[in-house]
């Protein structure tokens, strides 16, 4: 009796063990550790590219709601909305019943996100902050959702043209760069900050690099102090923001003096998905720009 006992107390550990030997663990970029009993079929992403991602990888079927602005691919924008990234609506969340929520540590509001998990969903956060974490993040994305099959080539392909447009501009001189993401309040990147690494790739020199903030606020003298050999401006799709024309009446900053006042579509660039490298590309082309009309020696 006794054996027949200790016999079934082993095969029940042993059939635990497995079970739990078979679920999907990952670490994602908060530090949590993210268990899933089977590759997600119901997910949120609270973030524009989150979700672009999700189709990235293959699994945009799977996506049940997301945030708005989430419009690329096209079909991201017939998918259910649960508020915007910077505050979203929980009872939203946990009406679609999702099986994994995707959250963006450095856009979502935290506070919300815990209260996510307190309600019992499964939260798996990315802060995805070097040109290389976009290919892991692609990667991860793949596991939670099971389509490694796809995911895994376009991680590669990234990594590839990455690797391409490194070389490219691997020996080029130095652009000091001011990139200007909103004017009022006047708001740049920080050192941490994706675009920052997109700058470094270029070849260029972030002049707020030295700030520890993923967007800082910064004054207008502070930007003359600092006298730019290049302003890069984002504002809303592919028009020209109005305010890269602001900077024309500070005719001794090298940036205005030379004529390397750009501007690059936000889409492209501030969105943590394959196509960064589109922004990538177009960046360092500007920087070559302003290379070719310095003086010459």
């Amino acid at each position: 009796m006794k054996f027949r006992l200790f016999a079934a107390l082993t095969v029940s550990m042993a059939l635990a063990q497995a079970a739990a030997a078979a679920d999907l663990v990952l670490t994602d970029d908060s530090g949590r550790e993210v268990r899933l009993k089977a590759p997600a079929r119901r997910i949120v992403a609270l973030a524009p590219h989150i979700a672009e991602s999700l189709y990235a990888v293959g699994a945009g079927g799977q996506l049940v709601g997301t945030v708005d602005y989430s419009d690329y691919p096209p079909e991201a924008k017939m998918v259910a909305r649960v508020g915007g990234y910077s505050r979203v609506d929980l009872e939203a969340v946990a009406a679609l019943k999702p099986d994994l929520v995707l959250a963006w540590e450095s856009g979502n509001n935290m506070p919300q996100v815990d209260k996510l998990r307190a309600l019992g969903l499964t939260v798996f956060v990315s802060q995805p902050n070097r040109m290389e974490d976009v290919a892991s993040q692609l990667e991860r994305l793949g596991q939670l959702a099971g389509t490694e099959a796809v995911a895994k080539p376009a991680a590669e392909r990234f990594r590839q043209r990455l690797e391409r447009l490194r070389k490219a501009n691997a020996d080029k001189p130095p652009v000091r760069v001011f990139y200007q993401i909103w004017k009022s309040p006047l708001m740049t990147v920080g050192g941490p900050q994706i675009i920052s690494d997109a700058i470094r790739l270029c070849g260029g020199e972030n002049v707020f690099g030295h700030l520890n903030k993923m967007a800082p606020t910064v004054s207008v003298e502070a930007v003359l102090e600092a006298n730019p050999e290049a302003i890069i401006a984002t504002g809303m799709g592919d028009s020209r923001p109005e305010w890269l024309g602001d900077w024309d009446k500070w005719t001794r900053m090298t940036a205005v003096k030379r004529g390397n006042l750009f501007h690059i579509n936000p889409d492209i660039m501030q969105r943590h998905t394959p196509r960064i490298l589109d922004g990538a590309e177009k960046l360092c082309a500007h920087l070559d720009v302003a290379r070719s009309r310095r003086p010459a020696k």
